[in-house]
């Protein structure tokens, strides 16, 4: 019974070889790409220029600057939206710490994801020792009389756990090896898909926009046009994985 089935699945073999050497060639033409509006093209573009600076040394302060919106009234409201504020009154704290505090946060957040999903248990206490833990349960205080220390801290944390997360990517394989995972990722071209992108409306985060207000979703980037030029208006880290 073996044998009479092996002896037919050879002679199937055969006979397609035989079939796909005389039969026809079909072509397959790729299918018409269609053309992206400018401003979908410009997203695309800006969304991977961050994404290219972000990638270079995981300074997130340089890709900030060179892609985000310049306007100070909006940066303040995207630095409220995407940190770790909350509710707090924040109305007499200036707009430079708020901003400077948010990306002092996101720049922590971006050098703690190459750690925290490298090794077991028992390489925790090692990543993670009581000084560079306390930076991560350090919570932004209530009284806003209190937010200029806490802003001032938050640079002094991002310092102290840069040279940490330095020294683990020297001496870390699985360490090292999740931040080359990471730049992969950043790196990765962003392809528009086969249809036209349509600007979307009612962005969900604070007050940065209008619920009228356009703005184009461009993989982790939200992103709109402001005098003249596509810039982001946030910026999605937790989808990453290792």
């Amino acid at each position: 019974m073996i044998k009479r089935y092996l002896v037919l699945f050879l002679l199937l073999l055969a006979a397609a070889a035989t079939y796909g050497q005389s039969a026809p060639k079909r072509v397959k033409h790729a299918p018409k790409r269609v053309k992206q509006p400018h401003d979908v093209v410009a997203a695309y573009r800006v969304c991977a220029e961050f994404q290219r600076l972000l990638a270079e040394n995981l300074d997130f302060d340089r890709a900030f600057e060179a892609t985000f919106v310049k306007n100070p009234s909006r940066r303040r409201q995207v630095a409220i939206a995407e940190s770790e504020h909350g509710d707090r009154d924040l109305a007499q704290v200036d707009t430079d710490t708020v901003v400077g505090s948010f990306k002092d946060q996101a720049q922590l957040i971006i050098l703690l994801l190459p750690v925290i999903f490298a090794g077991g248990e028992d390489d925790q206490a090692k990543m993670f020792p009581a000084p560079i833990k306390a930076i991560f349960e350090r919570k932004p205080p209530n009284d806003p009389q209190e937010f200029q220390a806490y802003a001032a801290q938050l640079k002094r944390d991002v310092t102290g756990f840069r040279a940490h997360f330095d020294k683990l990517a020297a001496n870390n394989p699985a360490v090292a090896k999740n931040i080359e995972e990471y730049k992969k990722y950043l790196l990765t071209p962003l392809k528009p898909p086969n249809r036209i992108v349509q600007p979307m409306t009612a962005y969900s985060r604070g007050g940065v926009l209008r619920l009228d207000e356009e703005y184009y979703r461009i993989d982790q980037c939200a992103v709109i046009r402001e005098d003249g030029q596509m810039r982001l208006i946030g910026y999605t880290f937790f989808t990453l994985r290792f």
